[in-house]
């Protein structure tokens, strides 16, 4: 349901420790007390010798980088190293391409392995829980808003440092470098691929981890990308950001929906929320441990103090596919998260309100099926809460989600509510601890999902 790929979108992080850089306040609503200050170092680390020159494919699109701008890069090195305190245990190659070429490579790269049916799927899911209007282009959206304003990224698959030729290498570019460089870093001590399992097939089966870990990493980088920016950067390379921020717009993003945007700032705003805690609690070496025990959930990068005591639970998963009828094919077998339940609910309910109901999630099992021949689909989450009180705060504000959303509720009870509306039936319930909601397309499959789901499900131990 999420695009689970590394990608520096550069305005994003820029625009974050630009903002860190001119006011006290932070944009990820962590009070301005938890900013921790940054002491400038008594001695610079000595610039290594630049590697050679990459030998590029189109030499005439992209010349070879100048002596000059081989030192830049060498001594930004240097520097992230030093603030970092990861040695680099090898020399990372550059990759120069065109803003054309660039293009190409992050579609290929990091849309590849995402089909247009796949894109397809994802629109009926998200259109079933209100965050996307139906009918929309998602892969196509996905491609605008991964190329738009991008300065370069590292490639975990090649383990190369991609450069934007003839963009100048200025303060746009030279903290971007800061940020994708710390990636590199992170790759060469904790294996982001395979040490971390950050990769399609791991993501597949477990986005909401995946989740969490992306938000490790690119909270990382944007906290390290800050301190640099006071540390080293110099007051051209300021001037540069302040100018470029002056005019600087982002149609495709703005166009996009609310939970698109949300979806994307989530891994830099929320990841630099969870890293600053760690970071003031106990510096770098208290980052470096949760790459040993990384983080599962979103709901501890929410709630950092929750990390590493509160994962979340396993859900044991009922057969539901054979109560359905031939034709049902199951689509998606997930979890939605702490996170994505709280966007659920603010499409309808107050920001308030909507994160208050979702906190206190223990875990999740979302099940999606689709009806090809009649072109229908069916939703199941069924949700378990640490406390009973938690549960019953969920279940007051779904309530008021259906009034808002469906209209007034057909025999509601103190534990359960149905709805009917345009598309279909929308059945919530309580039992104990846990919570279910279906979506189905009409009584008698709604009537095959209920007798097939018994809650309390058992969770895995």
């Amino acid at each position: 349901m999420r695009i689970k790929h590394h990608l520096l979108w550069f305005t994003l992080t820029a625009a974050l420790t630009l903002n860190g850089c001119q006011s006290s306040a932070s944009i990820t609503t962590v009070p301005a007390s938890q900013t921790a200050a940054i002491p400038t170092p008594t001695t610079t680390a000595a610039v290594p010798t630049p590697p050679p020159t990459p030998e590029v494919t189109d030499a005439s699109a992209c010349p070879p980088l100048d002596a000059a701008l081989l030192l830049q890069m060498a001594e930004i090195e240097s520097q992230v190293a030093q603030l970092r305190g990861i040695m680099p245990s090898e020399s990372v190659s550059r990759s120069l391409l065109t803003s054309g070429e660039l293009r190409e490579h992050v579609i290929d790269d990091f849309l590849g392995d995402y089909t247009q049916e796949e894109a397809l799927q994802d629109v009926r899911l998200l259109s079933r829980l209100g965050l996307i209007e139906p009918g929309i282009d998602l892969w196509q959206l996905y491609a605008d808003l991964f190329t738009e304003q991008i300065a370069g990224f590292y490639d975990t698959e090649t383990g190369e440092m991609i450069v934007v030729c003839g963009s100048g290498f200025g303060g746009v570019e030279r903290l971007t470098y800061a940020h994708e460089y710390t990636h590199a870093l992170q790759d060469q001590a904790y294996d982001i691929r395979d040490g971390l399992q950050y990769n399609n097939d791991a993501c597949e089966d477990d986005s909401e981890r995946c989740f969490a870990i992306q938000a490790l990493i690119e909270g990382d980088a944007t906290l390290l990308q800050e301190q640099w920016l006071r540390t080293f950067a110099r007051d051209e390379d300021r001037s540069d950001l302040l100018e470029f921020f002056a005019d600087f717009d982002m149609p495709v993003f703005d166009s996009a929906p609310a939970y698109i945007q949300s979806e994307l700032t989530f891994p830099y705003f929320w990841g630099l929320h969870f890293i600053r805690t760690l970071y003031l609690d106990g510096g770098w070496a208290a980052v470096d441990t949760a790459y040993q025990n990384p983080p599962l959930s979103s709901e501890q990068i929410l709630h950092p103090e929750r990390y590493p005591k509160d994962p979340p639970v396993d859900l044991v998963s009922p057969n539901v596919s054979d109560a359905l009828n031939s034709g049902w094919e199951k689509t998606v077998h997930d979890v939605l998260g702490e996170w994505a339940t709280r966007m659920v609910l603010n499409e309808y309910l107050p920001i308030d309100q909507a994160s208050l109901a979702a906190e206190g999630w223990g875990g999740d099992l979302l099940l999606f099926f689709y009806q090809k021949e009649d072109d229908v689909d069916a939703f199941v989450l069924i949700t378990q809460w640490d406390t009973m009180r938690d549960a019953h705060e969920f279940s007051a504000a779904f309530l008021d989600y259906g009034l808002s959303r469906y209209g007034d509720p057909e025999r509601p009870s103190s534990t359960s509510a149905r709805w009917l509306y345009e598309d279909g039936i929308s059945y919530f319930e309580r039992v104990s601890n846990q919570t279910i909601w279906i979506l189905a397309p009409d009584e008698q499959t709604l009537e095959a999902l209920q007798n097939a789901i018994y809650l309390p499900l058992r969770t895995n131990s």
